[in-house]
């Protein structure tokens, strides 16, 4: 993260502010977080406005250790709001110490209880959850916020309007997210829209939010590796015999493939590395990120980490709790920046085939398209319909070559077509 947009300021000049209580929301490239004050005190100034945005480390806000203090220091900043303060107490200022300033460097949510949150008798709601409750006629006043400090998101103005939480396209073949019906005022277009999307009107132009230009910007990177792609064809019909058993117990697609992706990298470590300017990088970990495309906008990689140790319904548990938390923008760093290997599935969209360009940081990323019928011919020359899907590994030839791609994906095939029950062992 190198800049963050301020979402929204939950104190005011001239508030009392206590040591790690939230100051103000920040977005990042892929969440919004909460900025902590480092010290008990008074927000005596705001540099930085709702809507700006801020490169990390520098000043947007100035707190002062006593209220006799935030005149003095208003004064010193014409930019600033004026605050109210007693003159009887600004009066008693007989020294002006230099304000703490507040940086732009976010500090991680906390979780806590499902209550509304409140500051300056405006309820806090994020910029998406504030849309829809004017699109679909919901009080905010009358909502329990789920996200950080009572915080109320696009979630939960949805469950209160009665309709479906639109769960992002995942890489992994589940069912298309729920579109909201179009008798519902205010989105009558949305139908016509995959779920999962957001688009602008028609002839207007746009702008990137900053996850989508995170993404922009690894594209770009991504260009300049040396990278190559190899593909591979293989029989699904006895993992989707396996899958069929291990549903119910809360499985999901996207847990079978991470761990059969998983259990072959840990015995090919060449196709886990990544180039570095030292050489090359083998990780401690075998972490598989999954790309998860964002309802508005830009896509996230939630990250299932030891995936090659994790038993399969842990693995399970955990992705659905990435995927909400990556929903709302709640992800910590660490849960979609360390991945070793990336999995993409299109399959769900019903695509036969296609290549997936390389994230930075990492050696490889696998695209996965959809399972079906195919007329195959055996070795004996025999005749027989078999589900089949194409897997493309999209690899960066300083550090895996040929023959590396070759044998990861002559293994992958092997356990999903001969033994895919290993996956839950």
């Amino acid at each position: 993260m190198t800049e963050g947009k301020i979402i929204e300021w939950l104190k005011q000049p001239g508030d009392k502010v206590g040591r790690g209580e939230s100051v103000l929301v920040v977005e990042s490239d892929k969440a919004d977080m909460d900025v902590e004050s480092f010290q008990d005190g008074y927000l005596a100034a705001v540099l930085m406005p709702a809507g700006s945005t801020s490169p990390v480390g520098e000043t947007i806000g100035l707190i002062v250790e006593s209220e006799a203090e935030i005149a003095a220091v208003q004064a010193k900043t014409p930019t600033a709001p004026a605050a109210e303060v007693p003159p009887a107490k600004a009066s008693k200022a007989k020294k002006e110490p230099a304000p703490a300033p507040l940086a732009s460097s976010p500090v991680a949510p906390q979780p806590v209880p499902s209550v509304t949150a409140v500051s300056n008798g405006r309820i806090i709601a994020s910029p998406r959850a504030k849309k829809l409750a004017v699109q679909m006629g919901v009080d905010l006043n009358k909502l329990r916020g789920s996200g950080p400090h009572g915080r109320i998101q696009a979630d939960d103005v949805q469950q209160a309007a009665g309709q479906p939480i639109s769960v992002p396209r995942v890489a992994e073949g589940s069912a298309p997210a729920a579109v909201v019906s179009a008798s519902t005022p205010g989105v009558a277009n949305a139908a016509s829209a995959p779920a999962g999307q957001s688009f602008g009107a028609s002839g207007e132009t746009a702008a990137f939010n900053n996850l989508q230009q995170a993404v922009n910007r690894n594209m770009e990177a991504s260009l300049a590796f040396p990278c190559f792609r190899v593909g591979y064809t293989i029989t699904t019909d006895k993992l989707d015999a396996f899958y069929k058993q291990v549903k119910a117990k809360g499985v999901t697609m996207t847990a079978l493939l991470a761990k059969a992706v998983a259990m072959t990298l840990a015995r090919h470590p060449q196709v886990n590395a990544a180039y570095s300017s030292d050489g090359m990088a083998y990780p401690e970990q075998v972490n598989v990120a999954v790309a998860v495309a964002m309802d508005d906008g830009g896509l996230i990689t939630p990250v299932l980490q030891n995936a090659d140790r994790t038993d399969l319904y842990e693995m399970s548990r955990q992705w659905s709790d990435l995927v909400k938390r990556s929903r709302s923008k709640q992800l910590q760093p660490e849960e979609y920046s360390t991945g070793s290997f990336t999995l993409s599935n299109l399959g769900m969209f019903g695509v036969d085939r296609f290549d997936a360009i390389l994230p930075p940081g990492t050696g490889a990323i696998l695209a996965v398209a959809a399972s079906r019928p195919s007329v195959v011919a055996g070795k004996d020359g025999s005749i027989a319909v078999k589900r089949q899907m194409q897997v493309n590994l999209t690899a960066d030839h300083r550090v895996i070559y040929g023959a590396h791609a070759a044998a990861f994906l002559k293994d992958l095939a092997e356990l999903i077509e001969i033994r895919p029950e290993s996956l839950a062992l």
